[in-house]
C-alpha cells in the first residue's frame, strides 16, 4: 500500500495542470473541438456563460485524478511504468467505461473516440510525469 505521506504533491499538481492544459487544445476548434460540439449538437451559444465556474471544478477533480493515480502508481515508479500505469487506467477503464455508457446514451462512435481519446492521453501523461517525478 501506498504511504500516501510519501507522494510529490507538486508532481500531482503538475499532473493535473498537464491534463488541464492538454484539454485546453485537445476541445479547441483546432483539433476536436467543432467535431465535439457537432456530436453534442452544440452551438457556439450553447457554450457561452458558466465558464469560471465550470473550468474550476474541472481543474478540482483533476487534480482528485492525478492523486489517485499517483497513490495507483506508488512512489517507486518510473517514467515507464508511469506512462504503461496511465495509459492502462485511462483506456482500459476510463475509455472503455464511457465506451459502455456511450453506448446506452447511443452516442456517436466519433463522440467516444473524442473524449476516450482525451482521457486516454490524459492519463498516460499524467503517469509519466508522476514516474518521473517519484
Amino acid at each position: 500500500m501506498t504511504d500516501l505521506s510519501q507522494l510529490n504533491y507538486l508532481a500531482v499538481f503538475v499532473a493535473a495542470v498537464s491534463t488541464f492544459l492538454l484539454g485546453s487544445m485537445w476541445y479547441a476548434p483546432f483539433m476536436f473541438g467543432k467535431a465535439w460540439m457537432a456530436a453534442n449538437n452544440f452551438t457556439e451559444d450553447d457554450l457561452k456563460g458558466g465558464m469560471a465556474k465550470i473550468l474550476g471544478s474541472a481543474l478540482i477533480l483533476e487534480v482528485v485524478m492525478a492523486f489517485n493515480l499517483a497513490a495507483f502508481i506508488g512512489t517507486e515508479a518510473d517514467v515507464s511504468f508511469g506512462a504503461i500505469a496511465g495509459f492502462a487506467a485511462g483506456f482500459g477503464w476510463v475509455a472503455l467505461g464511457m465506451g459502455v455508457t456511450y453506448l446506452f446514451d447511443r452516442k456517436s462512435f466519433k463522440h467516444w473516440a473524442i473524449d476516450a481519446g482525451y482521457h486516454t492521453v490524459a492519463f498516460t501523461m499524467m503517469g509519466a510525469i508522476l514516474g518521473a517525478w517519484h
